[in-house]
This record gives C-alpha cells, structure tokens and sequence, in this order.
C-alpha cells in the first residue's frame, strides 16, 4: 500500500472508531494526562500494527485487541510506578465530587469501583460485555474461545453480585 493511501486509511479507520479508544482510555485511567499518554500510546501501536491487520476482522475487533492490550500493560506500569512512590490514591476515581441522585446512579458508580478492582482479562471481559459485544466478538478481542468467554463473565457476574450482596448488608 502506497505510504500517503495508507496514512489516509488509517485517519479514516481510527475516526471512525474513535469512540473505542476513548472508551478504553477513560476506563483504565482517572487522570488526564495519563488519558492522554494511553491515547497516544494507543494509536502509536495501531499504526505499528497497521500492515498486519486482517481483513478477515472488523476494524473494531482489530482496535478493540490492540487498544486493551496497550491500556492493560500501561495500566501494570503505572500502578507499578504508583507503588514504588507509594501514591495509591491517583488512581482511585473520587466519588465524594459525584452527585448521587438515586440507588441506580449508586449502583453503577459501585458496579465501575467493583470492575477497577478485577484482574486486567476480567476487566477487560467486563468492559467488552457492558459494551454489549458478542461472545465471539470478545473471543475474537481478547483471543480465547467462546466457551471460555462465557465462563469468564459468568464467574465474574457471580462476584460482582456477592460483592453487591456484601455491599448491602454493610
């Protein structure tokens, strides 16, 4: 592909799906020059993997796959570096700010504090569940098999409810 046909595609595809990696980036960082970083880092590596796309995927898988890798390793870096200067709190979501107007407003700021806390995969299972993908559109994402997506999620739906449980009897 001609280098100037393939930079015009490549602003055309990330465009189109811009929603995707902001998604992604508002979900595994709370502060904004680390949203910013991500989102760089993010199409950094899109384009880096640019000519080995399949066009046997949607682009959305294809950008769904690399941006939740890039958000899950730079997610383990700066909770790394977060530790060695012991400042566990920039990355914790304050919701003292939040205005709760009723129990559904509460329970979706808990069910978002329940999700950070997952492992990254489980996370990343959880992101692309609520975002109403198939299993095998998160199969394909993530790179397991359907029955394994199907069992991830159940599991941690049965978590997240006893964590829900246990939240309610505090």
């Amino acid at each position: 592909m001609v280098s100037t046909e393939k930079s015009n595609m490549f602003v055309d595809v990330i465009q189109a799906h811009k929603g995707i990696i902001y998604k992604i980036v508002n979900s595994y960082c709370a502060d904004t020059e680390d949203r910013k970083d991500l989102t760089q880092e993010i199409i950094l590596q899109l384009w880096k993997s640019v000519d080995n796309y399949i066009e046997l995927y949607k682009y959305s898988t294809w950008i769904y796959r690399i941006a939740l890798n890039v958000a899950i390793s730079f997610y383990r870096k700066q909770n790394s570096r977060k530790r060695i200067s012991n400042t566990f709190t920039d990355n914790i979501i304050n919701i003292s700010d939040t205005n709760i107007t009723d129990e559904t407003d509460e329970n979706i700021i808990l069910l978002q504090q329940f999700i950070s806390q997952l492992k990254d995969l489980d996370k990343a299972l959880m992101f692309l569940y609520l975002e109403e993908k198939s299993y095998k559109e998160i199969a394909d994402i993530i790179g397991i098999s359907e029955t394994n997506v199907a069992t991830k999620i159940g599991r941690i739906k049965k978590i997240l409810k006893q964590k829900f449980l246990t939240n309610k009897t505090k």
